[in-house]
């Protein structure tokens, strides 16, 4: 098993209002200086290891994990070390 770390983000130029309302808390708060302010996905999935790993983490993004049309995912796979 390996773990696979997925990072969602929306694409340039998508509204995030979410992001928006965070930024405009931030300066409510009192916290100065922040300028832009995005909000994505963390997705952490344990996957059984093997040929064609990537193409099957591949597919679960398109198909489920993020929407392509308005959202970029990357990730990252961490195998355990072996001693």
């Amino acid at each position: 098993m390996v773990n696979v770390h997925v990072y969602i983000t929306l694409k340039e130029g998508v509204l995030d209002p979410q992001g928006k309302a965070v930024e405009h808390s931030l300066t409510a708060l009192g916290y100065e200086g922040v300028e832009e302010v995005n909000v994505g996905k963390w997705i952490q999935l344990k996957v059984e290891d093997g040929e064609g790993l990537d193409a099957r983490i591949t597919a679960m993004c398109e198909q489920l994990l993020a929407n392509p049309v308005i959202e970029n995912y990357s990730y990252k796979v961490e195998r355990e070390a072996t001693v």
